[in-house]
């Protein structure tokens, strides 16, 4: 059955694309693009009426931010709006007129900055930068005010800063975006090509009404003719995903404290999992193109509700209920837990669990896909 498998892939180019092709596009693709860890050099506008010394090099420090570059000023709000609807700027800065007299005058002047959140990475960290600009501002004339007053550098600074945040980020200090995306990005991608091929593999079998001939190689057994469908896909899948895991961890040197083996443990269980799902959908629906919309629909929907763009835990009832049923949810579990923070399997085994399930729901739907693929016509 393996062999004849083999035979099949090698005729069918659509194998080699979604299992190798497509896979190393992708890897290649989003770690390059994140290849500095974050967004550099973002374009920020700027609209300062003021036009003094000190509004200047307010915009000279928001320019030196590693994250904002400042390429265009503006006459008024709503040129510098215009800038952002038609997506030349992510932001920005408006200083209005007295801004700097009032500072000095301890009046609490305004100063306004807008940024887009249509891409939400972008307008998180311009949000960060600009907030921290105005506090930069105020805290310069007040501790030159301070300065002037007689005061010490350090009374100065126990005033402006009572409190000093020592901040540690966790695992990734340098706060790298590539860590906390492409560790979920690309498995979801990988899950999803996965979740296809399975899919496609069983309903071309009842496109090019070779069903019967599928079972009859297997001595009319289920079981082995869908291992031995399978087994050739698995093994590619796996080297494919430990390629993947061994270019991130070792190659870029992603963080890994858990070490080695619940890599290798994680990339078996996605596998698995990921062709039982598919084979559970065609079981489902014994159609080649409505068991690949199904199996695509639940790769999509699975980066919503992994619990990375948006806690898991801020989530409605019914959500957190139906999370459990995407497997990629288990795996950035099973990967946050085990491999990112090195906690040890006694904190993930219900998703371990659920990973295992789903690599054992083709043992559902076996007697239905036998049934089916000899028995239902295609429908083009």
């Amino acid at each position: 059955m393996a062999r004849r498998e083999c035979g099949i892939m090698r005729k069918n180019k659509m194998y080699l694309f979604c299992i190798v092709l497509f896979p190393v596009f992708v890897t290649v693709f989003f770690t390059s693009l994140m290849a500095n860890g974050q967004p550099t050099d973002m374009p920020v506008g700027v609209v300062d009426l003021d036009d003094t010394p000190t509004t200047r090099a307010l915009v000279r420090k928001l320019d030196a931010f590693q994250a904002t570059e400042v390429v265009g000023r503006y006459a008024n709000v709503a040129d510098a709006r215009r800038a952002v609807q038609r997506n030349e700027i992510y932001a920005f800065l408006y200083i209005p007129k007295g801004t700097t007299d009032g500072l000095l005058s301890m009046r609490q002047p305004k100063i306004s900055f807008y940024y887009s959140t249509a891409s939400y990475t972008a307008g998180a960290l311009l949000y960060r930068d600009l907030k921290t600009i105005a506090t930069l501002g105020s805290a310069s004339v007040g501790a030159a005010m301070l300065s002037a007053r007689g005061l010490s550098e350090e009374q100065v600074m126990s005033f402006l800063q009572p409190v000093v945040v020592d901040l540690h980020t966790v695992n990734n200090p340098m706060v790298n975006y590539s860590v906390y995306l492409n560790t979920m990005l690309i498995p979801g991608c990988l899950m999803l090509f996965i979740f296809l091929i399975t899919a496609y593999s069983l309903g071309t079998e009842l496109k090019f009404n070779s069903a019967r001939e599928w079972i009859a190689s297997s001595g009319d057994n289920i079981f082995v003719a869908l291992t031995g469908k399978l087994l050739p896909q698995t093994l590619m899948f796996l080297a494919i995903i430990y390629a993947y895991m061994f270019y991130v961890f070792d190659v870029l040197e992603f963080p890994h404290p858990g070490g080695t083996g619940y890599i290798l443990l994680l990339g078996l269980l996605t596998v698995l999992s990921s062709q039982g799902f598919g084979v559970f959908v065609f079981g489902i629906v014994p159609s080649l193109r409505m068991s690949m919309s199904i199996c695509c629909l639940w790769a999509v929907l699975s980066y919503s509700l992994s619990g990375t763009a948006f806690p898991l835990s801020a989530m409605d009832s019914e959500l957190k209920a139906i999370a459990l049923l995407f497997p990629l949810r288990h795996y950035y579990m099973i990967y946050q837990l085990n491999i990112f923070n090195g906690y040890p399997m006694d904190y993930s085994w219900p998703y371990i669990g659920a990973l295992v399930i789903f690599a054992a729901l083709p043992v559902l739907v076996s007697a239905r896909i036998k049934k089916n693929v000899l028995t239902y016509r295609y429908l083009p």
